[in-house]
């Protein structure tokens, strides 16, 4: 697992041991999202009503149902700067990716998208499965290629054309695919060595695992404490919702803005929040 070639947070490289376990050859679509709703009437957290006393301060106006969505900006913007292409949507869940007026009639093989974790959890355990682990989430993306970069090998782009559904053009303001930034129908690209589609780009997954940057407490974890408490952000001291692992990367992973289509690559995620980039996949033992 890991790298040491790219972003701190992957290292260091390190043998891991996983039991074997069989897993979803594509991520969870918004067929088989709709089924388990059906069956069940289960509510996202994205369309539930919000309480305000877990939002003190906040104009009431505010305190509607929705989730984050993503928007191309009119052009050239300040990286560090992630709000000038998420905006907050009400109504925008995962029958309504983009918000009131948008749906996914015409996408049932797309991926589920603005699952929160309990979303993600609910579904797996519907479904008699349960969510990877991160070491196994990474060993089936790398589909036997050991120590290589990408699903595919050490080169990103091989024969110079994309290998997955990633960002093509400048981010966060030109796309240069037809439709624009956007999920793609499962398995549109070709599956890695263990026969695993989407691997890579398309929408980020839920792992199980809290996201901690010190591996070691990962590897000792009877040393390390409560790793759920170590997830918190640092950099945000005031807000306890911890994060779990995302691993994959999506269609708006871009090489100048964030090269995480990648086995080793990870990103944190607040357990309570969905996006128009997050699906899940499931594994069984």
């Amino acid at each position: 697992m890991g790298s040491e070639r790219f972003y701190p947070e992957e290292a260091p490289v390190r043998e891991v041991s996983v039991n074997g376990f069989w897993i979803d050859e594509h991520a969870v679509t918004n067929a088989q999202f709709s089924k388990f709703v059906r069956a069940t009437r289960y509510m996202t957290v994205a369309e539930r009503p919000l309480n305000p006393d877990d939002y003190p301060g906040a104009p009431r106006e505010n305190l509607v149902p929705g989730a984050l969505v993503f928007h191309m900006t009119p052009g050239p913007v300040d990286l560090r700067d992630y709000s000038q292409w998420w905006s907050w949507t009400p109504g925008a869940c995962w029958k309504h990716p983009q918000g009131p007026g948008s749906s996914i009639e015409s996408r049932p093989d797309h991926p589920v998208v603005h699952v929160a974790y309990e979303d993600a959890e609910s579904y797996a355990r519907w479904a008699g499965k349960r969510l990877t682990t991160e070491a196994e989430w990474e060993f089936a993306a790398r589909g036997g290629l050991e120590g290589k970069d990408f699903v595919w090998g050490d080169e990103m782009e091989p024969d110079g054309k994309p290998a997955a559904n990633t960002w093509q053009g400048e981010f966060p303001w030109k796309s240069t695919t037809r439709n624009g930034p956007s999920t793609m129908p499962v398995g549109r690209f070709a599956p890695n060595g263990f026969g695993l589609y989407d691997m890579a780009g398309n929408v980020w997954e839920w792992t199980s695992d809290w996201f901690v940057t010190d591996r070691a407490t990962t590897e000792s974890p009877c040393c390390a404490g409560d790793t759920r408490e170590l997830s918190y952000d640092p950099c945000q001291p005031q807000i306890k919702i911890p994060r779990k692992v995302l691993k994959g990367g999506s269609f708006l992973c871009s090489p100048s803005y964030c090269l995480r289509f990648r086995p080793a690559a990870r990103s944190p995620q607040m357990i309570d929040t969905g996006m128009s980039h997050l699906g899940f996949r499931c594994v069984r033992d």
